[in-house]
């Protein structure tokens, strides 16, 4: 292809994306970020510089983050011993200080930094900065009955108004899943559920879940199985049959729950392929899976 033709392609991506962009412009966008996109540099890189695009076309995302994979190997080097009960990490005294610190000051500060380098405009904050989050403290449903799993909780209520105003002053909200919980005390909430219940809060146009998958496959292992669009009708089948399983439960419950709550629509998308999160919202048939009423 010869330089001008490159040009002039690149051109036509612009006007492509244009409707959307136009659509899109001024409605908020939740992004949940965490999974292997956050392990490799190139990766990261490329999801913080599609977030740091949207916003510099008016479109406003907020990033709500995980961290599992950090929390990990801190948790292994302080030689605190770790296990889950139903998915969730039991958080106790110990593990919790780990958690907080970790999402906090290693993870959350990191993403603003980043961002920033890459010009755009941010701000991190602790989900129980201001009671943005208030919790109460969740118990896991076992054939025992009802396991106490610590400072773990689930989520009561989300305080918009702090998010709004760093949205209007063209901030991007970086949130760490920390609730604020009884007695005063951190929580840790998670992330999947976390972004779902803000994305709702907020009347979120879009929730976007950037994980380490294509999206729903109606075939394990099979790229070609991808389902691009699952009504919300039609989850309940899919997990029923073992499509959705393990930890893709949590983000496709979060979808749900986000769609009957009154975001438009929700989105599974593989943060490893390059300007993914872009092919999605900007295209019309895009790559990952969509999740809608």
């Amino acid at each position: 292809m010869k330089p001008l033709e490159k040009f002039i392609e690149k051109a036509s991506i612009l006007i492509e994306a244009l409707p959307y962009i136009q659509r899109f412009r001024e409605k908020i966008v939740v992004v949940k970020y965490g999974g292997s996109t956050m392990k490799d540099k190139i990766d990261k890189d490329t999801v913080l510089n599609d977030i740091v695009f949207l916003s510099s076309v008016g479109i406003r995302p907020v990033i709500v983050h995980g961290g599992g994979p950090a929390i990990n190997k801190e948790l292994k080097k302080q030689g605190v011993e770790t296990h889950r009960v139903n998915g969730l990490r039991v958080t106790d005294t110990a593990t919790m200080e780990v958690v907080e610190s970790v999402l906090v000051n290693q993870v959350n500060a990191g993403i603003v930094e980043e961002i920033q380098a890459l010009g755009g405009r941010a701000r991190g904050l602790s989900a129980k900065d201001y009671g943005i989050m208030r919790v109460s403290k969740h118990f896991a449903n076992t054939s025992d009955g009802d396991v106490d799993i610590g400072f773990v909780g689930d989520v009561d209520s989300i305080e918009i108004n702090p998010l709004l105003g760093l949205l209007r002053d063209g901030f991007i909200p970086v949130i760490a899943p920390i609730g604020l919980g009884p007695g005063g005390h951190s929580f840790n909430v998670n992330a999947d559920t976390a972004a779902g219940r803000f994305a709702a809060a907020l009347s979120a146009e879009k929730l976007v879940f950037l994980t380490d998958v294509l999206g729903i496959l109606r075939r394990h292992d099979d790229p070609k199985s991808l389902m691009s669009s699952v009504s919300v009708e039609e989850v309940g089948d899919l997990m029923e049959n073992g499509v959705i399983n393990g930890g893709m439960i949590p983000k496709i419950q979060a979808c749900v729950d986000a769609v009957e709550t009154g975001v438009s629509k929700t989105h599974i998308v593989s943060g490893c392929i390059p300007h993914s999160m872009l092919l999605e919202i900007f295209t019309r048939d895009g790559i990952g899976t969509e999740i809608t009423e």
